[in-house]
């Protein structure tokens, strides 16, 4: 069950992330409205699951790497101390900087818009907790398959995985059955869970 934890983790976080309107579905229903078409959100939703794969996977390869010349330990505090100082530049100044993409971006435009809002997002910080114990233990969990390398492409596909599947349900739920007009009166100020997440997150690696 130790072994599991990290996994189930890593599909959590996905999940969250797919269900934050911040991180792509709320782009690919309005793409599907201004369009009229449920084919564009279906085709909008892999796209930004693949640019934010690739936001993650950048920083997990990276901690990886200071994790094989610095002690794991130093690697774990000083990436917490980096997410707890994000969440408070997030909070404080991120709704400033959005990455706006207009509705005729193709598929490579929405997949570029993805990594950039997930990269300003913190969001491959975010998964550290689970990463760690998964690619920087010794010997790695999944040495049997490859050592860290492996470890690290299997992690980042189930988290996108978890991602793919929410966001995509939760898409098409609101292109088909509920429309963009709830948001006028059920909105959640996500940028606030979202920097009170980062914070969270960062005090577990440097706590842990």
């Amino acid at each position: 069950m130790n072994d599991l934890w990290p996994w189930l983790l890593l599909a959590g976080l996905g999940a969250f992330h797919g269900l934050n309107p911040a991180m792509g579905w709320l782009f690919a229903v309005a793409l599907g409205l201004h369009r009229q078409s449920a084919a564009a959100v279906v085709g909008a939703v892999p796209a930004i699951a693949l640019g934010h794969a690739a936001s993650v996977g950048l920083v997990v390869a990276i901690t990886i790497m200071a994790g094989l010349v610095v002690e794991p330990s130093l690697v774990r505090t000083a990436t917490g101390a980096v997410l707890v100082a994000w969440a408070v530049w997030h909070h404080l100044f991120g709704h400033r900087q959005r990455v706006r993409v207009g509705m005729t971006t193709g598929l490579v435009g929405l997949a570029l818009w993805s990594f950039l809002m997930a990269t300003a997002h913190g969001a491959g910080l975010m998964v550290l907790p689970a990463l760690t114990p998964i690619c920087l233990a010794s010997p790695p969990l999944a040495a049997a398959g490859g050592g860290s390398t492996a470890a690290m492409l299997a992690a980042v596909a189930v988290h996108t995985g978890a991602m793919l599947c929410a966001m995509g349900l939760v898409a098409l739920a609101v292109y088909r059955f509920v429309g963009l007009g709830i948001l006028r009166s059920a909105w959640v100020n996500v940028d606030v869970v979202w920097s009170a997440v980062l914070l969270l997150t960062g005090a577990m690696l440097i706590l842990w």
